[in-house]
């Protein structure tokens, strides 16, 4: 057996999760110290969090490995520490409805229901689409599980707002230059119809900004380097990770259109 955090990760899990990362792309150029630490870690996740199906969806061996993977890709060098706000995934067999309220710029409350393959709530557990979990690994630029938990990192110290604790060393009027820098720009692009190779979605809000760019950091991350040169040295302090240095490069033309919205 062998110990993470305390906890005893059989070695026959570590084997079905070896198992199903060699066939994700998203795990490709990874050493072997670090795929081991990838692998202990998404072990550990499996054996503190729950994995829940609605509607009947049977849940098996392999389709719990390849959620915790993802889900453990970007805390692999920050430790279950980053992962102590929820306790749960529910996974819907598609893309699920949700009634979401809201209030606008003039302070009315609107309400209207919303189909996502994605929702992060505030210590409270990831609501994913499977269908979209099990697609996402590939190289194209988004990732629902990516992008959900990089909202939990970003909740760690309250309600999302593109601004997750950061780690000792990091400098915060830094990170809140650059990032508010990069946001208004990006949305001056959106609201003028440039096209790019960066989903839209990310200028709804700057916690939208900021979990959007994390998926981009971890699948197209020399786009992200080539484009957002500060926001990626920033992305590589805060989860400790240098993607461009490990994954082979993507042709904007290569990238699909982005899914839905994954969360509001």
């Amino acid at each position: 057996m062998r110990r993470l955090g305390g906890k005893r990760v059989p070695p026959g899990l570590l084997e079905k999760l070896r198992n199903e990362a060699a066939a994700m792309p998203l795990l490709i150029g990874l050493s072997a110290e670090e795929n081991g630490r990838l692998l202990q870690l998404a072990g550990e996740l499996l054996l503190a969090k729950t994995i829940t199906a609605l509607e009947d969806m049977a849940v098996d061996d392999a389709m719990r490995c390849r959620v915790a993977l993802q889900l453990a890709l970007p805390g692999m060098n920050l430790g279950m520490s980053a992962y102590g706000n929820w306790r749960e995934v529910v996974l819907y067999p598609a893309p699920f409805v949700v009634r979401n309220r809201w209030q606008d710029g003039m302070g009315l409350t609107h309400e209207a229901e919303q189909v996502l393959i994605g929702q992060a709530h505030y210590q409270g557990p990831l609501v994913l689409s499977w269908p979209d979990v099990n697609e996402s690994p590939l190289l194209d630029g988004w990732n629902v599980a990516l992008h959900e938990i990089a909202h939990q990192f970003d909740m760690l110290d309250g309600p999302a707002n593109g601004a997750p604790p950061l780690h000792k060393g990091m400098d915060r009027a830094l990170w809140s230059r650059a990032w508010n820098q990069a946001y208004r720009q990006f949305c001056r692009a959106v609201d003028a119809g440039v096209d790019g190779w960066l989903d839209p979605y990310a200028s709804e809000n700057p916690a939208e900004f900021f979990a959007v760019l994390s998926e981009a950091f971890f699948e197209i991350p020399h786009l992200v380097r080539r484009d957002y040169p500060a926001l990626y040295r920033q992305l590589s302090l805060f989860y400790k990770q240098d993607p461009a240095a490990r994954l082979p490069e993507v042709a904007e033309t290569d990238l699909l259109p982005p899914p839905p919205p994954p969360d509001h």
